[in-house]
C-alpha cells in the first residue's frame, strides 16, 4: 500500500493506492501536520487519531509525504522520524509542499514554469523541468504569506476593528464570527495553529464578491503577492507561464487573471487541490517509486 500525503498547516489529505495506482480507499482527512510549527507529540498523536491510519500502518510500503513547513531540513527531518516511528515497514519521503503544486500544475515532467501556493499560507519557485528553485525563504504567517487564506483573514480582522469595512460588510462579518476581542486575542496568542483560524476568515470573501471591497482586498492582496513573489523571478517569466495551487488562488481566479494581465506576467493552470493530481503523477511513475 502506498500513501500519497498532501498536508497544509490546516488539514492533510492522504490517499492510498496500490501498486497498480488503483485506489484502495476513500481519501482521509487528518489535522494539518507542519514540522515547523507542530510539536513531535503534536504530529504524533494527530497522525494516530486516525483509526484507519493505525489500523493499516503495518501495510504500507511507501510514503510520499509533501507538507507545509517541510522547506527546511530541521522540520522534514522531525517528520520524517514520526512518520517511520508509526509507519514502520514504510520507505519515507518528505518534500515541501511547493514539489506537490509543481507536479499538480506543470503540464509534462519537464515544463518549466512559476508555480505559487495560495492556500492557508502562500509560497513561490520557478521549476526549470529539472530542479525547483525558491529565491525567498519563507518566514511565515507573520511576515510574509501575502494572498494567504491567514493574510486575508488577518485583513478582514483588522479592516473591521479599523472601522475600514463598508457597514453592509461590516454587519455581515460580525453576523459570521465571534468578534469579541478577547475571543480573538485567545485564539491568536494561547491556541495552537493561529495561522489555520486567520485563515478560516477567507471564506467570507468568496461569499461576498458582490461587493467592491471585497474585490479590492483581493486584488491587493494578489498585487502584493506577485510584487514580492512572482517577480523573484522577473526573467523567467518572459517565457514560462505562472500556475497556482491552493484554494485560495482556486477561488480568486478571475482576480489573479486581472491582475495578471494589469502586472504583465501569463497566467496557466489553477489546481485547487494537488492531491488529485499527484495521485496521477506517482502512478504513471509507480515503477520508479516503488523500485
Amino acid at each position: 500500500m502506498i500513501l500519497i500525503v498532501d498536508s497544509g498547516s490546516t488539514k492533510s489529505d492522504w490517499i492510498a493506492v496500490d501498486s497498480n495506482g488503483n485506489q484502495l480507499m476513500e481519501k482521509i482527512r487528518t489535522k494539518g501536520l507542519n514540522p515547523a510549527i507542530l510539536s513531535e507529540k503534536k504530529l504524533r498523536k494527530t497522525i494516530k487519531k486516525s483509526s484507519i491510519l493505525v489500523e493499516n500502518r503495518e501495510k504500507i510500503s511507501h510514503i510520499f509525504f509533501y507538507g507545509a513547513g517541510c522547506g527546511t531540513e530541521k522540520p522534514r527531518i522531525l517528520l520524517n522520524i514520526v512518520l517511520q516511528e508509526i509507519f514502520s515497514n514504510a520507505h519515507i519521503e518528505v518534500n515541501e509542499d511547493t514539489l506537490a503544486a509543481v507536479r499538480a500544475c506543470i503540464n509534462h515532467d519537464i515544463e518549466a514554469a512559476v508555480v505559487c501556493i495560495m492556500g492557508t499560507g502562500s509560497n513561490c519557485s520557478y521549476y526549470d523541468g529539472n530542479v525547483l528553485h525558491q529565491r525567498v525563504k519563507s518566514l511565515g504567517y507573520t511576515l510574509m504569506d501575502e494572498a494567504s487564506g491567514n493574510y486575508y483573514g488577518k485583513q478582514l480582522i483588522r479592516d473591521y476593528y479599523f472601522n475600514h469595512m463598508p457597514e453592509d460588510i461590516k454587519v455581515s462579518f460580525a453576523d459570521k464570527y465571534n468578534m469579541d476581542s478577547d475571543f480573538i486575542k485567545l485564539n491568536l496568542y494561547k491556541q495552537p495553529k493561529p495561522n489555520a483560524y486567520l485563515a478560516n476568515f477567507a471564506e467570507f470573501m468568496f461569499l461576498n464578491k458582490d461587493s467592491e471591497y471585497i474585490i479590492d482586498l483581493i486584488k491587493t492582496g494578489i498585487r502584493a503577492f506577485a510584487k514580492n513573489m512572482i517577480f523573484q523571478y522577473k526573467e523567467e517569466l518572459k517565457s514560462v507561464p505562472v500556475h497556482f495551487a491552493g484554494s485560495i488562488a482556486f477561488f480568486a481566479e478571475d482576480e489573479v487573471r486581472e491582475v495578471a494581465k494589469e502586472m504583465g506576467f501569463n497566467v496557466g493552470n489553477f489546481v485547487r487541490r494537488p492531491i488529485d493530481k499527484l495521485v496521477d503523477y506517482h502512478t504513471k511513475n509507480l515503477t520508479k517509486v516503488t523500485g
